[in-house]
């Protein structure tokens, strides 16, 4: 048997990221895969870059990853202090990402990837349509050719959630460094026999690791990062930054 770290949307949080990696070594798991979105939102981009690239075994590239780095993105004072932080190293390490990663556990082929089979720009969220659900399955041109896979592992919405229709399974991993589920990091453990069939047992299980969300916010404070009332925000409660005006969350209330 073999166990497998799926992790995504580390966003520069690099407490979140430490703590979830220290999980990992803690269950003797020794392969890392990251689906994407290492950078921006949070202040410590290019030391998660730097993590990402020591421990885990395969990084696929994120939206973050994919349009931060280009020198033809249009940016705005948030956009220019994320891509300043990081190195042209890790500009052209992210760009040059795979868009889709493949692995095969007990019989199950499982497709990794950030957003959807359509584009790393393309978003499929919790509450989806049964046609959403099939595109996760499809074979397009960011997957590539190959057999369909039975089950789907993605990251981008910062939700994690398990759905099963007609004996295929789509999962999201959650997110480490920017959870909007809850406010813990999550990441998925596959374990399964690599080249078994049915016959041989797999599991997923899904894992909420606690971090300190007040020294990851001191950080940013630190770094002068831009956006940092609605970061702290999201940190603490697990709310996404569009809902905090009509849920009275405010930067006063958590600074």
């Amino acid at each position: 048997m073999e166990r497998i770290a799926v992790l995504s949307d580390v966003h520069g949080n690099m407490a979140a990221f430490d703590a979830v990696l220290r999980d990992v070594d803690a269950r003797g798991i020794t392969t890392v895969l990251n689906l994407g979105d290492v950078v921006g939102k949070g202040p410590r981009g290019h030391e998660a870059v730097a993590r990402s690239r020591e421990r885990c075994a395969v990084t696929v590239r994120g939206n973050w990853d994919d349009f931060l780095p280009r020198p033809e993105t249009v940016r705005d004072e948030a956009l220019t202090w994320w891509f300043d932080e990081l190195t042209p190293d890790d500009h052209a390490w992210l760009v040059g990402l795979p868009l889709v990663h493949h692995v095969e556990l007990s019989g199950r082929r499982v497709r990794l990837l950030h957003a959807s089979a359509r584009s790393v720009h393309v978003r499929v969220r919790f509450h989806h349509t049964a046609e959403e659900f099939a595109g996760m399955f499809a074979t397009t041109e960011l997957t590539g050719d190959g057999p369909e896979p039975s089950m789907v592992g993605y990251g981008d919405v910062h939700d994690a959630y398990v759905e099963t229709q007609d004996g295929r399974t789509l999962f999201n991993v959650g997110s480490v460094g920017n959870p909007l589920d809850e406010p813990t990091a999550s990441y998925v453990v596959l374990e399964g026999e690599p080249g078994g069939d049915r016959s041989a047992p797999f599991s997923l299980q899904v894992v909420r690791v606690p971090y300190d969300v007040e020294a990851e916010i001191a950080v940013a404070r630190d770094l002068g990062m831009p956006q940092l009332e609605a970061y702290a925000v999201e940190l603490r409660t697990g709310v996404y930054r569009g809902l905090h005006a009509e849920r009275g969350l405010r930067a006063a209330d958590v600074l």
